[in-house]
């Protein structure tokens, strides 16, 4: 038998195919070129799907061309019932959070400009009244996101000494991302107390007493696992510099025989001992939900009402706004962070701190954050009105869809309110091939993300903005076609 491979046109023949060519009218002549050779390697790889005729390789040269020329970081629907999703971006802006990046984009803006005094100002001023005021905190500063802002704090507070933290509390957030190998990298060194399900208050008092800590600031007995600082920062740095870290542990919930010390205890301890206690606070709620059955998460205020040096948190998840971290508290201790060295290195940039103030100001209502900040909005949203959402657009496809109104269970996501269910409704569409389908959905120019059960794909309104149903509608008739 002739191998197929031995009859593949070259770039340029196909180049003066008509039908090729007319592909490349609207992109560069490299564009086209690349897509060519894309379509006649794939060609090469697997020559028994190689295309026989002209027209054959005009379609191939197009899906590559539509490869290369989509961009893969677009605009989707998430009908998943995950609020906030991190795969898809986490939480969906407010839009006066829109207008305001839009409106830092356009041009110039006054970023570190002092209109009153005509020279340099500070970035950092932006969004600190704001913070200050919704939290009650000293000062605030914000950075590029949560990480950035534990690595920031940790080092201000513990470069080169020691950071006591509990053994439970030794997390791993998302990306395979470890808070151990994030305080390792702020220079200070780990002091684990306690066990993985029980620490108590005299656990810390122990490792902060004195004689508890020998040379080097290591413990001369008890539970500890070794991160020590580079060597330099040991030489430079006075062990006796020590920090307490408490972190919320909001992507995961312990229990049974377990206990641990409140942050309140941990905050009078710390004063006694003259040290700073940081915390991890996690989600960023500005606002109380317990009224929806949304109950266990410390807003903002709360956390600060504690008395701690620093407390950081996410712009992009309860919060509602931009990927940002958030580090407020005392305005010594904020003050001495914005001088650290890593300030520079993790700092926000214009759209973030024009979007996050945007959000931020609509928090002086409650009542309209509730209705404008689209996370808030789909975590508050009442079970019946999302049931009529769900029979309307169940409503706008064809009978030969099969489509059915269900119930779902929802979820917060984003590592909030671990284990906490949302009632939720949805339109379920019978396939025999349900994966199938559910690619089909997801490989549009605007892909609808949804959930993959037995014989079927569910979309979650809870998830589904305003406006988007229509879209729904239109690539379910080409999925289904």
């Amino acid at each position: 038998m002739t191998d197929r491979r031995r009859a593949l046109p070259s770039v340029d023949r196909l180049l003066r195919t008509a039908a090729v060519a007319a592909l490349g009218a609207d992109q560069p002549r490299t564009v086209l070129v690349g897509a060519i050779r894309r379509a006649v390697d794939e060609a090469r790889e697997q020559p028994q799907t190689a295309p026989l005729d002209d027209a054959g390789w005009a379609a191939a040269v197009a899906r590559a061309l539509a490869d290369a020329t989509t961009p893969t970081l677009r605009p989707c629907i998430n009908a998943t019932g995950v609020v906030i999703h991190t795969n898809l971006g986490r939480a969906p802006l407010a839009e006066a959070a829109i207008e305001a990046i839009a409106g830092a984009a356009r041009g110039y803006g006054t970023l570190e400009y002092d209109v009153e005094r005509g020279q340099r100002g500070s970035r950092h001023v932006h969004c600190a009244d704001l913070l200050t005021e919704l939290t009650g905190a000293e000062d605030a500063m914000v950075v590029n996101n949560a990480a950035s802002a534990l690595l920031l704090a940790l080092a201000t507070a513990a470069e080169g000494g020691n950071v006591v933290v509990s053994r439970g509390e030794l997390i791993e957030i998302g990306g395979g991302f470890r808070i151990p190998e994030i305080m390792e990298k702020s220079g200070a060194r780990l002091v684990e107390v306690g066990t993985t399900n029980r620490t108590r208050l005299s656990d810390y008092e122990r490792a902060l007493g004195e004689g508890a800590l020998g040379r080097r600031g290591l413990p001369r007995s008890g539970g500890r696992t070794a991160r020590r600082a580079p060597a330099v920062a040991r030489k430079t740095s006075p062990p006796e510099r020590t920090a307490i870290l408490k972190v919320h542990r909001s992507n995961f919930a312990m229990i049974g025989f377990t206990e641990e010390a409140s942050l309140e205890d941990l905050v009078v301890l710390a004063r006694k001992r003259k040290k700073p206690v940081l915390y991890d606070l996690g989600g960023g709620l500005m606002v109380d939900l317990s009224d929806v059955g949304l109950t266990g998460e410390p807003t903002l205020r709360e956390a600060v009402r504690t008395g701690a040096t620093a407390v950081v948190a996410s712009g992009d998840k309860l919060l509602g706004g931009p990927q940002a971290g958030l580090l407020i508290g005392g305005a010594s201790f904020v003050k001495r962070c914005r001088a650290h060295p890593l300030a520079r290195a993790v700092r926000a940039d214009k759209l973030t701190l024009a979007g996050l103030a945007a959000t931020l100001a609509i928090y002086r209502d409650p009542a309209r954050a509730r209705r404008e900040i689209p996370v808030l909005r789909m975590l508050t949203a009442d079970r019946a009105e999302l049931g009529e959402r769900a029979r309307a657009l169940a409503a706008q496809l064809p009978a030969s869809a099969g489509a059915e109104v269900v119930e779902t269970q929802a979820a917060v996501g984003g590592g909030a309110f671990p284990g906490t269910e949302l009632a939720s409704a949805g339109v379920a569409i019978p396939s025999p091939e349900p994966g199938a389908l559910a690619e089909r959905l997801r490989r549009r120019a605007s892909p609808v993300v949804g959930i993959v059960g037995r014989r079927r794909v569910t979309l979650d309104v809870r998830t589904v903005r305003p406006g988007e149903e229509a879209e729904i509608v239109r690539a379910l008739a080409q999925a289904l076609g």
